[in-house]
């Protein structure tokens, strides 16, 4: 059974400047809500509660988002403010949290291989708080990867169709399809040209992986960039045994981009905040009408 889920969280968000010159991308609120939060929700609902970070200088707020804030659960004590806090507090009671830093942005590789002391030897999620997914009414990207876990027992990364223009902004795979949603990954190419890429399947921030998986980054030469690039490990991973891509049930939104997080924004406030107050709003007019059923 995966029960870690590895958060590198340690990159500087340059895309969000001036907003992320002080503040981790990580920690950007949809609606009223922090990106990382999001990430771990889709963890704990997959299984995964025993959560792994790996941050970097400036990120104490993530340490600091998932601990008990005394004087403010004080001062809102016994009021209805308190319902803000229950989603972070089930998270809190039931996962555990561990942290280690990168010192070196080195590229995603070596952001996992820096995790290593967190994982140790057992099968993992990664999770990349900036790649927000979700699938109201449905099971989350994680839950649905993890029940392919337990089919496969291998490595498997998320993937879906971008525009052929795009694929220079993601890894991209290309393989034997196994099922229309499922494909055996034989070829796999970082950032590549459109005339070079294999495909229009990319790949995006969602992972389950074996955990030699950390042997072969450290065997990984830097590439493209100058980093250590997980896609080059896991495509030797491939050429040694199996590697999925599938094509997750939802919606996957590009927090990293300006463009990405309004529309993260306006779908959670019209699908998630919106239902919720309606939730809330209906609760006491449910217990009026239970009471007066129990009177009558």
């Amino acid at each position: 059974m995966i029960k870690k889920c590895l958060f590198p969280a340690a990159g500087y968000g340059t895309r969000f400047l001036p907003a992320t010159k002080s503040m981790p991308k990580e920690m950007l609120p949809v609606v009223n809500t922090p990106l990382i939060q999001y990430g771990v929700e889709e963890a704990f609902e997959a299984g995964l509660n025993q959560i792994a970070m790996v941050t970097g200088r400036g990120k104490r707020s993530l340490e600091d988002h998932f601990d008990i804030s005394y004087e403010l659960e004080r001062e809102i004590s016994n009021t209805d403010k308190e319902n803000a806090l229950k989603g972070i507090r089930r998270l809190i009671d039931n996962c555990t949290f561990s942290y280690t830093r990168q010192i070196e942005m080195k590229g995603l590789g070596h952001a996992i291989l820096t995790g290593r002391p967190l994982i140790g030897d057992e099968a993992f999620a990664v999770v990349l708080a900036d790649d927000l997914c979700l699938n109201p009414g449905g099971d989350g990207v994680l839950t649905q990867m993890v029940k392919l876990y337990n089919q496969f027992r291998c490595s498997i990364v998320a993937i879906q169709e971008v525009p052929p223009e795009e694929t220079s902004k993601y890894g991209v795979i290309a393989g034997e399809a196994i099922r229309d949603d499922i494909f055996r990954v034989d070829r796999m190419v970082e950032k590549p040209k459109p005339e070079d890429a294999p495909s229009n399947l990319a790949i995006i921030g969602r992972y389950i992986l074996t955990p030699d998986i950390f042997d072969l980054i450290e065997q990984t030469e830097p590439g493209k960039g100058g980093e250590i690039q997980i896609t080059d490990a896991l495509m030797k991973q491939a050429q040694a045994g199996c590697v999925l891509a599938y094509k997750f049930q939802g919606q996957r939104f590009d927090c990293g981009s300006a463009e990405g997080y309004i529309e993260a924004t306006n779908f959670c406030y019209e699908n998630i905040y919106k239902a919720e107050l309606e939730r809330q709003r209906r609760k006491p007019l449910e217990a009026v009408e239970l009471k007066e059923t129990s009177v009558a």
